[in-house]
């Protein structure tokens, strides 16, 4: 396979090896490998029932990996994190997904790419908006810029 770009999000609540959620975040994207651009990490409010609050950022890589090759070295990784598996959206030391490809969609078992929520995610959006703001979603054809700005008229403000 040709190398493709990925758009990988990163999120953590929960302290671990590497410190603070934040740090987490950091050595996960070291740890990612092919690393091209990188987006501030953003603090967000936990979905679920979660009540701490996320360290959330995105990175673009390039791999040649095909998307669910790249899918079990991402879970390689959490696990190495020390992440396991739990309640859904409950606390967890890192959280990686494939959030877009170069390649458009993919579907496959365990896997969807684009990520079926990520046009309803400020916390994904924002980040992504500072490293491929041009970058299209292969499904609405928006770019993400737009797709941030529709979002953030959606959220509510203090």
């Amino acid at each position: 396979m040709a190398r493709t770009s990925y758009v990988i999000g990163l999120g953590s609540n929960r302290r671990g090896r590497h410190g603070s959620p934040e740090q987490e975040v950091r050595a996960a994207r070291n740890a990612l490998g092919g690393l091209v651009a990188a987006s501030p990490i953003i603090a967000s409010a936990p979905l679920g029932p979660s009540i701490r609050r996320f360290a959330n950022a995105v990175a673009l890589i390039e791999s040649e990996e095909a998307p669910p090759a790249l899918l079990a070295r991402l879970k390689a990784i959490e696990t190495r994190f020390g992440r396991r598996r739990g309640q859904r959206w409950g606390a967890r030391v890192i959280d990686l997904d494939i959030i877009l490809w170069s390649g458009g969609c993919w579907a496959g078992p365990g896997l969807i790419v684009p990520h079926p929520s990520f046009r309803e995610r400020p916390f994904v959006l924002a980040p992504l908006a500072t490293i491929v703001p041009s970058w299209r979603d292969p499904m609405t054809h928006r770019t993400i810029r737009q797709l941030a700005r529709v979002v953030d008229r959606r959220a509510p403000h203090p």
